[in-house]
């Protein structure tokens, strides 16, 4: 989410080895404070007020909670997990994953609207309370993080004949006729799943962070990676991956962070070299074009429009970790000088904060400004460890 750092809106030097000495507050990371004031209820609920529901769903409320702990910000965390767990898990939580939909019902009632769960924000939440009870001593998270991962692995895993064990989508809906199954790419940070592979000893988080690796770079011919993508198990004799028949091959708002899970993977990882390899048509595309595209078609590489500012900070780590040097300050630039406007109050004639705009911003730029580091084995290292300690 483009809210931006103070260093940033300072007009200081993009990317600063260090934030501020006395960053262990959550009140000091600007974007953070910025975040909750345009997209956080007090009760912990995350909002996306662009819609007409005024929805909810659980990948915003597990983004947010990652962010809380990039922030040292625990109050923030309790309340936006309080808020998921009384509302969006149905039944108590070790029988039950959490819906992916919560808002304004056609008879006025607020409540689930899909049932239905998201893998990715399975992931992500299971992640941030595994690391909150880690990094803050909190049993009680630890306990539901591996909860929910039980049932990420019981529910939402696949063996797919030809492949081995991947994650689909979601437990419903997802696996198709005739030995076919849709995907999406950006649903596998693959620095999430090497922390899962550490405490589910047993688990299929290895094979599948493979798996991962293998479908980028067979689906992404151009350098470009679709939002959504299939697999057949058999595809005359041969099992592989397919364009997705309902969605096609455009790559736009999910896909974007696919790059930006690449970006910030370790160097020590052994796929990182191949996963931004695969991706290289997009720093190209963003040169050409002085922008990211909004739209890319993974089969023919074609690009179309120009994506938000949340594009251009989905790529800073990517840009960093490909040593485009000049495009990631470029981007950084363009970061800056869109995300002001974007917070400016409705009622002086600006539009509605995009919020995912502003979730891919704080990523992007929390990133780029060291706040926060993948580990190879997964872990998050924070910037606040270090000067809190």
């Amino acid at each position: 989410m483009a809210c931006l750092s103070l260093a940033l809106l300072a007009g200081m030097t993009f990317l600063s080895d260090s934030v501020s000495a006395a960053a262990c507050q959550a009140s000091d990371w600007r974007a953070w404070r910025q975040f909750n004031q345009h997209f956080v209820q007090a009760t912990g609920r995350v909002v996306d007020a662009r819609t007409p529901q005024l929805v909810s769903t659980s990948e915003g409320q597990a983004y947010a909670m990652f962010f809380a702990l990039v922030a040292n910000d625990p109050v923030a965390f309790d309340k936006l997990w309080r808020w998921t767990l009384q509302n969006l898990f149905a039944v108590p939580q070790d029988s039950q994953l959490p819906a992916w939909l919560w808002g304004l019902a056609a008879d006025g009632q607020w409540r689930v609207l899909d049932a239905n769960s998201a893998s990715d924000a399975d992931l992500w939440l299971a992640y941030a309370l595994l690391e909150a009870g880690r990094v803050w001593n909190r049993p009680d998270y630890t306990g539901a993080a591996m909860k929910l991962l039980r049932q990420i692995e019981l529910r939402e895993v696949a063996n797919l004949p030809g492949l081995g064990k991947m994650l689909l989508p979601g437990p419903v809906g997802f696996s198709k006729p005739d030995q076919q199954w849709t995907l999406n790419p950006s649903y596998l940070p693959i620095p999430l799943l090497r922390r899962f592979a550490q405490v589910s000893l047993s688990g299929p988080w290895t094979e599948i962070a493979l798996n991962t690796g293998t479908m980028v770079a067979a689906v992404s011919p151009q350098g470009f990676v679709a939002d959504w993508v299939g697999y057949q198990a058999k595809v005359g004799t041969t099992a592989g991956f397919i364009v997705d028949a309902s969605k096609g091959d455009v790559g736009s708002y999910d896909a974007i962070r696919v790059y930006l899970w690449a970006g910030m993977m370790p160097k020590g990882d052994p796929l990182t070299a191949q996963m931004l390899r695969s991706l290289g048509g997009m720093q190209s595309a963003t040169g050409e074009a002085g922008a990211p595209p909004e739209t890319a078609y993974a089969v023919s590489g074609a690009t179309s429009g120009k994506g938000g500012f949340g594009f251009s900070a989905a790529l800073l780590p990517y840009l960093r970790a490909s040593g485009q040097t000049k495009l990631f300050d470029a981007q950084g630039r363009r970061v800056r000088s869109m995300q002001t406007q974007s917070l400016l109050p409705a009622h002086m004639g600006s539009p509605l904060p995009a919020y995912y705009d502003h979730v891919l911003g704080l990523f992007g730029t929390g990133w780029a400004d060291n706040r926060y580091r993948f580990q190879v084995d997964g872990q998050v290292k924070f910037l606040w460890e270090n000067q809190c300690s």
